[in-house]
């Protein structure tokens, strides 16, 4: 092996060895931080939706296939709707979910387990009637209240959607009881087939526009949408409806659906999650949330939503840096998963550098001594020799035996060539030990 390639070899290995212990040191407290900031989200998440041909379904399908360019699998836990995916939530089984303001209780124990991400889009309380049975009720031909349906067939939803609740609550502010209706609670699709084989009078639900249920009554002949009239009094007797309007025309402009402005009363559906849900999960959902809700539609305009305001629980920190605040510069030019891990662990990064800096020092001195100390063990061996030529206890044969040998083994010695003056200086002091010898 050439002389200059072992000695790169050594001077490696005495690099290695000197500096070892200090990066395995900051090794395993990486390692250990890992551990516990835990910066790397899990591959699957759970998201309660609804009923089948739901808004919540429909917009389930939208942060999954979103969630799954990041390679996070969204897995769609169906449900009755509102109502059952609170409790969904609270038993666990779900780790988020799409929840409708005003449809559902809040218990205590939800300000500390369940946060939200937001505001995501206004759901009107759609109540169709078929028009034969208006007349009945107004001579105008259409419904305006609560009160004019008494006696008719109305339903209200599985108790599971919250509907029920939301209309128990509208009921009684109109001094109406709910066996003043004949009430019936069938799931959105059955209660839509009998509702058009007119079995029942009135179909009541809440929903996002983009429901396909709501589009398709919307334009089917003899079915009328009623009209709030007092949808302002509504918006200030509850705190979580708010007055909206349906514009003219706004379903069909060609067909002009609706002939007419209808005034609607509104519930605010917010995305909540479990506090156990890893954060990056979260602040990825509020992203996507930005660019699923963030458009205009029949009641809303642009970048209205999702937003932060009227929440009945405490907001997600990510959420609210990414309804509220650019994009993180990292997450414009690196992809999700580098610069989630490097914004979660940036700051113990910091405290590691911070800590190992000062032990840094120890390096350099260490690795000098590692290389001077193959130089200066053998000075002890030439003191050995010098001591036993000053006493005249050998004869001169051995003691030049044992310069010789000593010379052997200091010609065998490596060091990097920043130190070969030390290594020379020992040949130099072996041969004036030997210019000390006594004459034959």
């Amino acid at each position: 092996m050439p002389q200059a390639f072992r000695s790169t070899l050594l001077s490696l290995r005495d690099l290695l060895l000197s500096a070892g212990p200090l990066a395995f040191l900051a090794v395993g407290l990486l390692v250990l931080a890992y551990w516990w900031l835990n910066p790397t989200p899990p591959r699957q998440v759970t998201l309660a939706t609804g009923p089948a041909q739901s808004a919540y379904e429909a917009f389930g399908k939208r942060y999954q296939k979103a969630l799954a360019a990041e390679g996070i699998e969204v897995v769609l836990v169906p449900s009755d709707g509102s109502s059952a995916n609170l409790q969904l939530l609270r038993d666990g089984m779900a780790d988020l979910a799409f929840v409708q303001g005003g449809t559902a209780e809040l218990q205590p124990s939800d300000q500390e387990d369940l946060q939200s991400l937001g505001s995501l889009f206004v759901e009107p309380l759609w109540l169709f009637y078929r028009t034969p049975d208006a007349p009945k009720r107004k001579q105008s031909g259409r419904l305006d209240s609560l009160p004019q349906l008494r006696g008719l067939r109305v339903n209200v939803g599985t108790p599971g959607s919250g509907v029920p609740t939301l209309m128990e609550k509208l009921l009684d502010a109109n001094s109406m009881k709910p066996t003043d209706v004949k009430l019936s609670r069938l799931g959105q699709t059955d209660a839509t087939v009998q509702f058009l084989a007119g079995k029942l009078d009135v179909l009541v639900f809440a929903s996002a526009p983009e429901s396909m249920m709501v589009q398709m009554l919307l334009q089917t002949p003899g079915v009328q949408l009623m009209d709030f009239a007092q949808n302002e009094a509504y918006g200030r007797r509850f705190p979580f409806l708010s007055p909206v309007s349906l514009p003219r025309g706004v379903v069909d402009l060609a067909g002009n659906v609706p002939p007419e402005d209808v005034r609607l009363v509104a519930s605010t559906t917010a995305l909540l999650a479990r506090e156990p849900t890893h954060p990056a999960l979260l602040q990825l959902f509020a992203q996507a949330g930005q660019v699923l809700h963030g458009g205009a539609g029949w009641f809303n305009r642009a970048r209205e939503f999702p937003n932060t305001r009227h929440s009945e629980l405490p907001i997600a920190a990510e959420a609210d840096r990414a309804i509220n605040e650019p994009v993180p510069l990292l997450q414009r030019y690196l992809p999700f998963w580098l610069a989630n891990l490097i914004e979660r662990m940036w700051l113990v990064l910091g405290i590691l550098l911070a800590a190992l800096l000062p032990l840094s020092r120890i390096v350099p001195p260490l690795y000098q001594f590692r290389v001077r100390s193959r130089v200066f063990r053998w000075y002890g061996r030439l003191r050995e020799i010098e001591s036993d030529m000053e006493l005249g206890q050998l004869p001169r044969s051995e003691l030049a035996q044992a310069l010789d040998q000593l010379e052997i083994q200091v010609e065998k010695v490596s060091v990097p060539l920043s130190y070969a003056d030390e290594l020379y200086a020992l040949r130099n002091h072996i041969h004036l030990v030997r210019q000390k010898l006594p004459q034959a």
